[in-house]
């Protein structure tokens, strides 16, 4: 047979999995458990993953932005490295603040929408691995949005990287800024770490 409406007989396709709940039903409601548990095991087996776990470093986080061009690999958006989303909510508190703790009554969206975050394409809890080949550039937003789910389940597709040297995330601002103002870098922890951190990035890629 050919044409469009061709059945290829030599690739089935997988079971749907609601139809394969179904059949378990069905032979639960026929007494027969033995037949559901085999059906389970081999067409919508368990997949037993560990405890996610978070190794990576600031450096290794900046790596990894740097890597994936500022960009979120899930929608395609350029993100803002985090050391200057902080900075423009201490220079602007009323117009850009950002809650130590969140808060959403009290934060600009953009602490979420913009704010770049490593995520595991393969989730760590499901089996998949925890080292750079798994890592890519996210939102903090796609990222809650995503947790444990796989792309194929949410229908989403990886985007290419983009180009550090086209977009940085405005790292190249963020450290001039501070280096012309030290008492600002000096005024806060969370800079300071973001920015030793990024000029060791930087330095590598020169």
């Amino acid at each position: 047979m050919t044409g469009d409406n061709a059945v290829n007989i030599g690739s089935p396709q997988p079971p749907q999995k609601a139809d394969v709940l179904a059949r378990v039903c069905a032979a639960l409601s026929a007494g027969d458990a033995d037949t559901a548990k085999a059906i389970i095991d081999t067409d919508y087996p368990m997949v037993i993953g560990t405890k996610a776990q978070r190794r990576y470093t600031l450096t290794e986080t900046l790596r990894t932005f740097y890597r994936d061009g500022f960009l979120d690999r899930y929608s395609g958006t350029q993100l803002i490295h985090p050391g200057a989303l902080r900075t423009l909510s201490m220079l602007l508190p009323k117009e850009f603040p950002a809650h130590l703790n969140g808060k959403m009554t009290e934060t600009h969206f953009a602490q979420w929408e913009l704010f770049p975050t490593i995520d595991h394409v393969d989730p760590v809890a499901r089996g998949g691995a925890d080292d750079a080949s798994n890592w890519v550039t996210t939102s903090m937003l796609r990222n809650s949005a995503k947790a444990h789910w796989t792309l194929s389940e949410l229908g989403w597709t990886l985007h290419p990287p983009g180009d550090a040297r086209h977009w940085d995330g405005l790292s190249s601002w963020f450290t001039g800024y501070l280096t012309d103002r030290p008492d600002l870098a000096s005024s806060s922890g969370y800079l300071r770490r973001w920015l030793r951190a990024t000029r060791v990035v930087q330095a590598e890629r020169a």
